[in-house]
């Protein structure tokens, strides 16, 4: 692109973001552009331009209102991408495409840009000893992706030295913002795709994700057959003879965190055609129970099945945990499988994999349907 094309279009992004009016959710209205006509996200609003794509994330917990609105500019318009930074405002950050040494503070996210085929534009982590990718693994041994500390508060200083050209961090509701981060002037890309109410909805953010990483067509490849996948096993659970309920993870602490019914957990169990006690319940997150609580909505339920980390599991050790598991039928019948997330990659696959856990889901609560062959994530506790 030549000199004067690019003045062309700094001029009239500059007069676009001087003259827009701010919308109740505090960004800029670009006139026209192309919005992209996403299937299941409820949270993301992407609308293309020529020369740049601007990306508004909904806030979860405001409705009506904009958590953040990214502006990705490919990084051979250098001089697009600052003039737009020079007029953007506060809940708005110009995004320098493609990323190249991004700080990922989830394994969730490692374990996509992996799928992408952009591993090697994760330049840092957190919380490594939650990540059970080898590859990854592999690469902080070897010094090639910097520890950056803990996913809640990353170390600033480790973020600078691994010279990251954006963080990518999960918000969540009242954190009082990111610490440190604030005084860093590079983007923090704020991954609420956890807050979807659909599985196949968590899933398409992989699209943003894409644009991001300059994997936007493998990205949509992707979702295209995660999506057509799903919607296969989803019809094959309708036909299903059997239908079994089911009842999900265990005591932590004083408390029983279930998933509600409108998360995205609680909308995979709706699909595999399995019987949920808490169906009804309109929480997109998880309730938090107490033991009897559960045992009485949902101590008849056929299935129970749990995540867990650390050794092996079995019935005996489920119930030195808490004598009173031996009171739920699924407990009396052996009906319980167990998901060790130390040993398996179920927090990298799943949530932009849903298909793969409706698999184990469906199998599950679905003997009948045996051609599905056995779970991937969970085993049945002897």
């Amino acid at each position: 692109m030549n000199n004067l094309k690019i003045i062309i279009i700094c001029t009239a992004v500059a007069l676009v973001l001087l003259c827009s009016c701010n919308t109740g959710s505090g960004t800029a209205a670009f006139s026209g552009g192309d919005t992209l006509q996403l299937k299941h996200s409820e949270l993301l609003t992407i609308v293309k331009h020529d020369s740049f794509t601007v990306v508004t994330i909904s806030d979860p917990w405001n409705k009506g209102k904009a958590l953040h609105t990214y502006i990705l500019v490919s990084d051979t318009l250098a001089g697009l991408a600052d003039r737009m930074k020079a007029h953007r405002t506060t809940n708005e950050t110009v995004v320098r495409t493609p990323l190249r040494h991004a700080v990922v503070t989830t394994s969730v996210h490692c374990g996509l840009l992996v799928s992408l085929g952009k591993g090697s534009s994760i330049g840092g982590i957190c919380d490594i000893e939650y990540i059970n990718q080898p590859w990854i693994r592999q690469q902080c041994a070897k010094g090639a992706i910097a520890d950056c500390g803990n996913s809640t508060a990353p170390t600033l200083e480790k973020i600078i030295a691994a010279k990251a050209d954006a963080v990518l961090i999960s918000p969540f509701q009242n954190s009082g913002g990111y610490g440190r981060l604030a005084e860093w002037d590079s983007p923090v890309i704020e991954m609420a795709d956890y807050m979807e109410t659909s599985a196949l909805g968590r899933a398409e953010w992989m699209k943003f994700y894409g644009m991001l990483f300059g994997a936007e067509n493998k990205a949509d490849s992707l979702f295209d057959a995660v999506e057509q996948s799903y919607n296969e096993l989803k019809t094959m659970a309708k036909k299903s003879r059997t239908r079994k309920s089911v009842i999900m993870d265990k005591v932590e602490g004083s408390v029983w965190y279930v998933p509600g019914g409108r998360s995205t957990i609680g909308g995979i169990i709706a699909d595999a055609n399995a019987g949920y006690a808490f169906a009804d319940d309109q929480n997109s997150g998880s309730l938090q129970l107490t033991f009897e609580t559960v045992l009485e909505k949902a101590g008849n339920a056929d299935v129970w099945m749990y995540r867990y980390g650390g050794r092996q599991a079995t019935l005996e050790t489920l119930l030195a945990e808490n004598r009173g598991y031996a009171e739920f039928k699924a407990f009396k019948d052996k009906a319980v499988y167990g998901c060790n997330t130390t040993t398996t990659t179920f927090y990298e696959d799943t949530p932009f994999r849903p298909d793969l856990l409706l698999r184990d889901f469906i199998i599950i609560t679905h003997p009948d349907l045996t051609s599905l062959g056995a779970p991937k994530y969970f085993t049945k506790l002897k």
